[in-house]
Formats: C-alpha cells, structure tokens, sequence
C-alpha cells in the first residue's frame, strides 16, 4: 500500500480506473473541491464522487496522504487525514464525514505549552556535554579502584574455599554498592521529585541526566517481575502498595511522582517515566495508578495521567496528559478510548506476602551464595589453575608490542566467540525444552513459585537477541525459530519471514500459518499475568499474514488468513475474525488488504523464478552473516588485545588504566561500527528504493539493518550521540535533544535544529509490504518533538516546530504544518492543542 512517489504510482489518465459510464458529479462545494484536489494529485481529468480511493480509482496510500496534504493547506477546505480517508473511501462520503467533524465538539485535548522557551546557547550545550563526560570518566575510575583493590583481596586467598569466601564478600559488597549508589546519589543530587519544567543542557539538567544514567545502569534492572525490583523503586521514592508486578524494563525516572495502587500488574515495554522531554524542556509529572489496575503490553503513560481503581489500559494503548480513567472503567488506544473488553483475562491465584518474601530472599540466597561467587571466584580461579591463561594473564609476561599479545588476543577472543555461538545454540536448542516439560498450557500457576521461575528461564533464554540478529531477513530464521520450538506449519520460504526483532514469552505456544512474513518489532504474547498468577497459552498467527513493524500480538487475536497488520496497530481481541483486510490504528478500524500496485513483483514470487530468485538470496545472506560474525568477532579481538595490554601495563599505571580502557573502549566501539555501516555503503548516501525483496539492492539494504547499533543507548541525552548521527550520515542540526530515539535509514533522515526526541521514538525510512520494499526520506523541522515511542514512517514532512504526541504513529508521506501538534495511531492534527511558539525554532 505504500509506494516510492506520486510520480511513480499516480495513474495515468489512460490507465485511470475511472469508469466514464459510471461517473458522478459533485454535487456540493465541498464535493467539487475535493474531487479537484484530487484529480489534480492523481494527474486525471477528473473523478467520481461514488468511486471508491483504492478499489476503484488504483490509489494507494501514499497517494492519498499527498491528497491529504493538498486538503490541509487549502483554507476553504476542512482538514482531513489518512484515517478519514479510510473511513470515507469516496469523495461524497469524505465530503459528509469532514462537514459532520466540523460541526461536532472535539474531546478536549491537553494544551501544550505556549510559554517562550529560547533554545539553549552551543556553549551551554557544550560544557554539559563536556561534564556529562568528567562524569563518566569519575565514575570508572571509582570502579576502576574498587575492582583493582577487590581482585588484590581475593587473590590473597590460600585455598578454594578462602576464594569462594572472599569472592562471596568481595562480589556481594560491591553489587549492594552498586544497586545502592544510585539511591544515595539520587536522595542526595535531588531530594524528591517534584512536578516541574527545566532547560535541558544545564546543570538542573546534569543533575537529572546523573541519576537517570545510574538508574538506567542498576543491576536491579534484571529484578525486573521480581519482588525486589518493587522494593528498589520504594527506596527511590515511589509510593506502591502491596501485591505489585511490574513487568517493563523501562524504568521510571522520577519515582517520587510515581503511585502504584495494591494489586496493580504492568505488563513489559510499558513506558511510565513520570518526566518528558517538550521543545528543549523536561517536564516532570505524576503517574498515579489505583489498586487492581491492569496495564497492557507496549503501552504509553503520560506524565500527569491517572486510573481509578480497577481501571484497565489494552495493549498498545496511551494514556495523554491530563487523562484520567474512572475507577473501573476500561480503554484502549492511541489516545486511550473507553472499551468493553476485559483486558485480564485470568482468575488469582493464592500468593501472598510470605510467598513473595520467599521468593525474593531465595533470589538473593542464590546471588549471593552461587552466581556471585561463581562470577568474581570462578574467573579469577579460571586464570589461576588454567596454566596457559595464566601465563598469557600474568603482569609483564607480554611486552605491549610483543607479537605474542596480539597471538594470545587472536586465540582468546576466536574461542570465547565462536565458542558462545555453537555452545548457545545447543544450550537454546535443548535446556529450555526440558523446561518446558514442566509448564503446562492454559493452566493458571501462582507467581513467584517455581513454575514461575521455570517460565522466566524459558523466556529469557529463548530471547538472547544475538541469534535472531544473526539469522533474521534471511531464510535461516526459519529453522533457527523452529529449533526454539516455533510451530510454522509448511513454511513458504520467502528469504524474509522473520525480521532480526521477535520476542516471544514462551516459543513452544507460538504458531505462524504458511506464507506469513513479519517485519522487526514483533512481540508475542502468550502469556497472561494478574497480581498473583500467570498462564501460558498459544498465540496463533494466520497463514499469508504479512506483519508491520513494532507489533504486539496477544493470545486469543481475532485475526485469521490473508490479513494486513499496519505497523503498531493494536490487534483486536474482540470482534468477529478479521480476514482479508488490513488492519491499522489504535484501536484498529479496517483498510484495505492491498492495492493493485502491490502486486506489480508477484511474478518474483512464484514458480522457478521464485526458486531461482530465493537460492540467489541465501547465497548472499550467507555471506552477509559470514562476514558479521567476523565483524563482531573483530570488535571482540580488539577488545581483548586491548584488555590484555591493560594487564601488562598494569605494574607500571595501577588502576587508572581501567578508568582508560572503559572510555577508550566505548570510543572505539563507536568508531569501529560507524565506520563499517559507511564502509558497506561506500560512504554514500541511500536514495528512495521501490522494489522487490528479491532485488540485490534489497540484499544489500539489509546489511545495513546488521549492523550493530545498541553502543548508541550509552550516548542518549548527551552531545555526543549528535555526533555519532553525523557520523552516520544523518543531517541533523546544533543542539538536538536526543533521548532515546532510533533512526533505520541514517542517511535518509534530515533532522533540524533544537529538536526533542524522547525515549522509545523512531524514525523509519522505509518500509517492507510482502514481496515490496519501499524507501524515502523523511525530514523533521527545526524545534520539532517526538513524543516518547512516537513512531515516524518514510516520506514524512514535519514543518518547524511541530509537535507528534507520545505514542502516535505519523504515517507514510504525512506532511505536518510548522508548529501544528498531531496525535493519535494514526496521527491526526489536535486542533485544540496549541503548539509551540516560533521563538522556539529560532537560532540561537
């Protein structure tokens, strides 16, 4: 349905699928004027009011947004959207729909800001940057001389159990150090959140961007669905009741602004980060949950929002600022609307106090007593009773330009690498198969026991993103997703069924019909959690299916074969079962499957041509993944060539070298990979792509995808991410504020001036439709913010300081007027919005 450019797609007036026979006039103004707009877009004489957009007229979607574009800036029209032209596919129909929203009161959207907010100055830009780095470096050097004086006290132990003792005192003081540091820093840099606003890149801001970091940096992150991760945000501040399950990885900020009612269950991927970033400003605000309150996967809770008790939020689904959910009621969508759906869909369990209490002691029992012994103690026993290593380890066994370095880095690093490939797909291949005996389907388990540490195990194994980064966009995922226990039915290899993002919460329940593809993003959800039990069920995808970007699909979807499933739309639960349609939106409303133009490289996809086309496509992926893993390996080579040498200058430097080595070691990461990604692009810049998946240049384009990007989390809300866009290839302006946002085409991306791109946000110049891959430049406006998890598609316009609220998609070929504020999946313009002054986009 998307398509490169109107001058490619728009019909000619001889291949119109006008109908002179059945041709009707408008009659209205309103009819006329529209129907002009878009004979003048399609290049025809003119259309019928009755002809259906898609069906009738051959226009596709990209189409229709340039339709949409034209409309808005004409002032005797009113403003219309793609998810009006979706639910109006005539002219006449589109006529009455926009004179009906005309006339009826638009829910009352929250105002943004109007107050006159000059950008901050490059020098204020640059001595945060310059202290955010002093930062950094003081911290590693602190761990740095920790590290040394811990490691000296261990290996003063005379025996194996002196070892495990000191290693067991030496690791458990310093993860309490660690989990604890970031409590302390925060109570001290900070006191308590407070609901406030603050400039970005000054010291407010240093101090925010501190403990955000530490925060972000905690091991108590991997507590994550465990009772001690509760108690870790109570020390922070946070007000949560008993019986709370939180699920999401992502961390909340200013916890002293959260409330977290008994009982309430928060599902993975859910933001609730009580601050955002708007126009070059953090805004702080309180996100209050009552007791029993249910929210779903993928979802967005905005700063100032609040839900009675009992309330629930759907899967991909937001909450505004400013939104408040009644005690018991039930939404859903971009922006959360009321439902009828009950979104918890399992009865309780018993799990009391005493059975979390147990849990979370027995979880440090096992930290402290095996893992941390086993990691501080086993290493340095490994180096000890190993004689070749502790030969190649000594201090001064190697001379810094010894050949003899570079010879035990080469055989090092070769067999720690490739040694975790063959041993992690045997041990995902079959440990968590034996596992798996243990959980039954559709049976409801207490939390916090063991079935449910056997499901955690399962699940975290079976998600090492590693494996699904080395065979994804290829035909190997295939086997690889059938090795976790995937059921696939008779796959139609395609060379592309599965992206390099899929995540699931148990493989053994998950099934996806014949001739499925789905792109990055996807996110199964077989799994369903109250606040004192959990059950696995099977979630079942439809045959010829094809899957956009940044999906969650839950158990029990109602969608069968044959469907299209919009990038983060939100798959319905109720209903009747959708087949043979697109599916887009939040809530999702119905579009077409596709259009005819989508069909133009069938012929690729079918018979010898098919075969031919499919075993050109593995030769060649082969090849790509030969030379990532070497490419990784590489990276890991001078890694450990460079910790070696660390170790032989030791006797010389002390500690501070380890302070060196960390930073030099992130600049060089940095580096290393930029310089792959323009090295595969021959340091050029990408053009707009229509074409096949069996294309070389498509082959090609994947390769980029490979790449290893994670490094650029270290960098989020700092300077210096700037700078590694650049490097890049993106065009991006002074001062952008950048905290977290994604970028898949860099060199596609235009991004301006004094930007705000919060966490979760991403901008996507491209996209891939079954058998077609589409590609286009997307240009983000001076002063402009995405909101957090905003999602931007290709041939995408933002005028100057135009604002895309949290969670909303901003569809393919959408041009947003300067300073508008759009909202919504799919985006649409908030006409009671005010938006941010000109001031704003101004240089400073």
């Amino acid at each position: 349905m998307e398509e490169k450019s109107v001058d490619v797609l728009t019909p000619g007036s001889d291949e119109s699928a006008i109908d002179e026979r059945r041709y009707t006039g408008p009659s209205t103004g309103i009819e006329t004027n529209l129907a002009e707009v878009l004979a003048d877009v399609m290049g025809v004489e003119r259309v019928s009011v009755d002809s259906h957009f898609f069906d009738d007229l051959g226009a596709n979607s990209l189409v229709m947004a340039h339709f949409c574009a034209r409309v808005r800036k004409r002032t005797d029209l009113p403003s219309a959207s793609m998810k009006d032209i979706y639910r109006h596919p005539t002219i006449r129909s589109l006529a009455t729909g926009l004179a009906d929203a005309a006339t009826t009161p638009s829910e009352p959207q929250v105002p943004v800001s109007t107050e006159v907010v000059p950008p901050a100055g490059t020098v204020r830009y640059a001595l945060c940057g310059t202290l955010q780095f002093l930062l950094f470096l003081g911290y590693s050097f602190l761990a740095g001389l920790f590290a040394d004086r811990g490691y000296a006290w261990v290996s003063a132990g005379s025996d194996v159990i002196g070892i495990y003792l000191r290693s067991f005192v030496f690791g458990g003081v310093g993860f309490v150090g660690l989990c604890t540091f970031p409590i302390v820093a925060k109570w001290l840099l900070i006191g308590r959140w407070k609901s406030r606003e603050f400039p970005v890149w000054g010291l407010t801001y240093l101090r925010f961007w501190t403990i955000k970091v530490l925060i972000h940096a905690n091991p108590m992150i991997f507590f994550v669905g465990n009772p001690l991760y509760v108690l870790y945000l109570r020390a922070l501040g946070a007000r949560i009741g008993k019986g709370v399950t939180i699920l999401s990885r992502n961390v909340p900020v200013c916890t002293d602004l959260l409330t977290i009612g008994a009982g309430t269950v928060i599902r993975k991927d859910s933001f609730f980060l009580c601050y955002r970033a708007d126009a070059g400003r953090i805004r702080t605000g309180r996100v209050t949950l009552g007791r029993d309150v249910f929210i779903g996967e993928k979802t967005v809770l905005d700063i100032d929002t609040s839900m009675g008790d009992g309330a629930q939020l759907g899967h991909t689904s937001t909450l505004y600022s400013g939104q408040v959910v009644p005690d018991g009621q039930r939404r859903h969508g971009s922006p959360a609307q009321l439902t009828e759906h009950d979104y918890l869909r399992i009865r309780p369990a018993k799990c009391g106090t005493l059975r979390r209490a147990g849990f979370g002691l027995l979880t440090v029992l096992q930290l402290f007593l095996l893992y941390v012994p086993l990691t501080v103690g086993g290493a340095y026993m490994l180096v000890t009773l190993v004689p070749a290593l502790h030969n190649r380890l000594s201090p001064g066994a190697l001379g810094f330009t010894s050949p003899d370095l570079y010879i035990d880095a080469l055989i090092l690093s070769f067999v720690l690498f490739f040694g975790f490939v063959v041993v992690g797909l045997a041990v995902l291949f079959t440990v968590p198969r034996l596992l798996n005996l243990a959980v039954e389907p559709d049976k409801v388990y207490p939390l916090y026991g063991f079935h449910y540490s056997i499901h955690r195990a399962i699940g975290r194994m079976t998600n090492i993103k590693f494996f699904t980064w080395l065979f994804g966009d290829s035909s190997y995922i295939v086997p690889y997703m059938r090795g976790l226990g995937y059921d696939l039915s008779q796959v139609e290899q395609t060379g592309s069924n599965f992206g390099t993002e899929v995540q699931h919460e148990s493989p053994y329940l998950c099934s996806v019909g014949s001739g499925t593809m789905v792109a990055d993003g996807l996110s199964i959800i077989n799994a369903d959690f109250s606040s004192t039990s959990f059950r696995v069920s099977r979630a079942s995808i439809g045959a010829h299916n094809f899957l956009g970007n940044n999906i969650a699909y839950p158990s029990g979807a109602k969608t069968g074969e044959n469907c299209l499933l919009a990038t983060k739309v939100m798959v319905p639960l109720d209903g009747e079962v959708r087949e043979g349609v697109g599916l887009l939106g939040s809530p999702c409303f119905e579009i077409p499957r596709s259009v005819e133009r989508d069909s133009r490289f069938d012929g690729l996809r079918a018979g010898d041509e098919l075969r031919r086309n499919l075993a050109a496509k593995n030769r060649y992926n082969i090849r790509s993944m030969i030379l990532f893993l070497l490419v990784r390996w590489l990276h890991f080579f001078v890694l450990t060539m460079l910790g070696l040498a660390n170790v032989d200058l030791y006797d010389s430097y002390g500690h501070a070298l380890i302070p060196v080595f960390l930073v030099f070691s992130l600049g060089f990461t940095a580096v290393y990979f930029v310089l792959v990604e323009r090295g595969i692009a021959a340091f050029r810049a990408l053009r707009p792509q229509l074409c096949s998946i069996y294309d070389p240049y498509f082959w090609w384009h994947e390769r980029l995808w490979k790449v290893p990007d994670k490094y650029l989390d270290v960098f989020n809300g700092t300077p210096f991410k700037n700078v590694i866009w650049r490097m890049l290839g993106v065009r991006i302006g002074s001062r952008v504020f950048d905290d977290g946002c994604y970028l898949t085409e860099r060199t596609l991306t235009t991004i301006g001036s004094d930007c705000t791109l919060n966490a979760g946000s991403k901008i996507q110049c491209h996209s891939q439709e079954d058998g077609t891959f589409k590609s286009d430049r997307s240009t983000i406006g001076a002063g402009c913010t995405l909101g957090v998890g905003a999602h931007v598609h290709y041939g995408v316009t933002m005028g100057d300081g135009a604002v895309l609220a949290p969670d909303s998609f901003l569809m393919k070929g959408e041009e947003v007027p300067q300073h508008a504020c759009w909202g919504g999946n799919p985006a649409t313009e908030m006409r009671d919005a005010p938006c941010q002054p000109e001031a704003l986009t101004q240089k400073a």
